[in-house]
């Protein structure tokens, strides 16, 4: 089995991957985030995509959309410290056939990465039914312009890196306050990031 592992932190990273090689005698490739994996995946055939969610450049979750889009048939698995519902739910959404937290006995990992290959979806039921709980009022666009805010970016900043009009940037954190029912930005950003929805 042919593993691309996608994590930013390096000490996580080749630990997972060591252990890998190890106990199960994989074949695995390392990224050091979102962008490389993705580069990585455009160059090489994988049968399984294991990632991290939060990683600069390109999360998790935006790597799924794209193998989703351009890869549908790669197995892909999250791995995460973060059980959040936004998370999972946009994971879920994504086709990700496991969800697995990293505080998980490598057994698991690797039982579940078996289940993978077979064709099986692993996501534990507490997690599905934590993730079905709660619903993402933000629309994609209304994400990705409160994600920016979130890292400190002006509105002009925000709609030059999202190619729009800087009244339509406004428009979208504001409609993303008003739903979140914050006081302004910032708090916005940090309660939906909270809530996995970032």
């Amino acid at each position: 089995m042919k593993i691309l592992l996608a994590e930013d932190q390096t000490m996580v990273r080749t630990a997972l991957a060591s252990l890998l090689r190890l106990e199960a005698d994989y074949e695995v490739d390392e990224a050091v985030d979102g962008a490389a994996a993705q580069q990585q995946l455009q160059q090489e055939h994988y049968d399984i995509l294991l990632t991290d969610i939060e990683m600069p450049h390109l999360s998790g979750l935006e790597l799924l959309q794209w193998v989703q889009q351009h890869q549908p048939a790669l197995k892909t698995v999250i791995i995460t410290t973060f059980n959040r519902a936004g998370y999972i739910k946009r994971a879920v959404d994504a086709g990700v056939s496991g969800f697995l937290l990293k505080d998980a006995p490598i057994a698991t990992l690797i039982d579940s990465l078996h289940k993978v290959c077979a064709g099986a979806r692993v996501i534990s039921n507490e997690l599905l039914l934590q993730a079905l709980g709660q619903q993402d009022p933000l629309t994609e666009k209304e994400r990705k312009a409160l994600r920016l805010a979130g890292q400190g970016m002006s509105t002009q900043a925000i709609a030059e890196a999202l190619f729009i009009a800087e009244g339509t940037a406004r428009n979208y954190l504001s409609e993303a306050i008003s739903k979140l029912h914050a006081n302004n930005r910032v708090e916005a950003a940090r309660f939906a990031h909270q809530q996995g929805w970032l």
